[in-house]
């Protein structure tokens, strides 16, 4: 079992700016490093859908969902085992639970979709008002 944490969460106004982090244990019971584990932040707003917003793998490429290109960053560090979701200029439609989800990276390259992940944190909550 992967246990992954998510802080930094909170209310903001529109126009600011949180970092999330997720902090990753217990992935070593697998058997690899932080490195061989690819990284996503997710999101579900209430009544909706949860939708992806920034992947990265282990090598640091990443993919940025298109509704956050440009207010969004994602970034880890593999030497303390964590990722992080930068955002800028929120908006009060950013207000959501934000998750991390993790799973182990089997070919080259980001994993975009929910099914994709095997492992998810609690969720931190963003609430961005107007």
């Amino acid at each position: 079992q992967v246990r992954l944490v998510e802080s930094g969460g909170g209310s903001v106004q529109a126009g600011g700016s949180l970092r999330l982090t997720c902090a990753a244990s217990e992935y070593g019971v697998h058997g690899y490093t932080f490195k061989r584990w690819c990284m996503g932040w997710f999101r579900q707003a209430p009544g909706e859908e949860r939708e992806g917003v920034a992947f990265i793998d282990g090598e640091e490429s990443r993919t940025i969902s298109d509704f956050a290109k440009g207010r969004v960053t994602i970034s880890r560090n593999n030497d303390e085992d964590t990722v992080f979701l930068q955002m800028d200029s929120l908006e009060p439609e950013d207000t959501a639970m934000y998750y991390c989800a993790a799973r182990l990276c089997v070919y080259g390259g980001v994993y975009r979709l929910e099914f994709d992940y095997h492992y998810w944190g609690q969720g931190t909550q963003v609430t961005v008002s107007s």
